[in-house]
């Protein structure tokens, strides 16, 4: 079985292709549009979901290879083998990467399990040996990890952007970044919310830096 590289991949504005018609391609096109590609999904047929799918094309059609022009994804769901293997090949033709639904020996990526929450996404995957564990381990983790984390990381994301800008020095920059994301912020945020943790962070910050910084 092939060994995998982690990696998260930015496709904000890129188009990408999927090929199928079906819920499972219907899905794919929704995390695509969550993640601010241009989606063009092909198909001659559309389930009702995709019908109705706004902010993307529809091509209803069989597939072509010139519907691959510019793309820099493809993912294919379709229920015929021998399409889904013409997706394969004339992705790896062109150095598109192709994911092939269930089908890991038809990809040159797949697709993990996740959460999301806010900007904080956890993936897991088993390498494509079992996606059942990989949805468990998911499901394990949502329970761990609710909605606080996500306002967590914005509130995180808005004191380093202004730290950058106020404080030169990088390592005090660092020591307070590591006691924000170290302190409990998130049991302040759960109990009392996001404008007293914003306080306590001030907070610190005053700590490590009394006066002009």
């Amino acid at each position: 079985m092939a060994k995998y590289y982690p990696i998260f991949l930015n496709i904000q504005d890129k188009k990408c292709v999927v090929v199928g018609g079906g819920n499972v391609a219907w899905r794919k096109v929704c995390s695509l549009k969550e993640a601010g590609a241009k989606v063009t999904v092909v198909s001659p047929d559309f389930c009702p979901e995709l019908e109705r799918e706004t902010g993307v094309e529809r091509i209803q059609q069989k597939y072509t290879t010139d519907i691959l022009k510019g793309a820099a994804l493809v993912v294919a769901s379709t229920d015929d083998g021998a399409v889904n293997k013409k997706v394969y090949s004339d992705a790896m033709e062109r150095g598109i990467l192709v994911n092939v639904v269930d089908k890991p020996d038809l990809c040159s990526f797949i697709v993990p399990a996740s959460i999301q929450r806010g900007d904080l996404c956890i993936s897991i995957s088993t390498g494509g040996a079992s996606p059942a564990l990989a949805r468990n381990i998911r499901e394990y983790l949502e329970g761990q990890f609710g909605a606080e984390y996500g306002e967590f990381t914005h509130l995180l994301s808005e004191v380093r952007q202004k730290m950058l800008l106020e404080i030169k020095d990088e390592a005090i920059r660092r020591d307070i970044l590591q006691r924000i994301a170290g302190f409990d912020i998130l049991e302040i945020i759960k109990r009392k919310g996001v404008s007293e943790a914003k306080r306590k962070i001030l907070e610190i910050v005053s700590e490590k830096i009394p006066g002009d910084k």
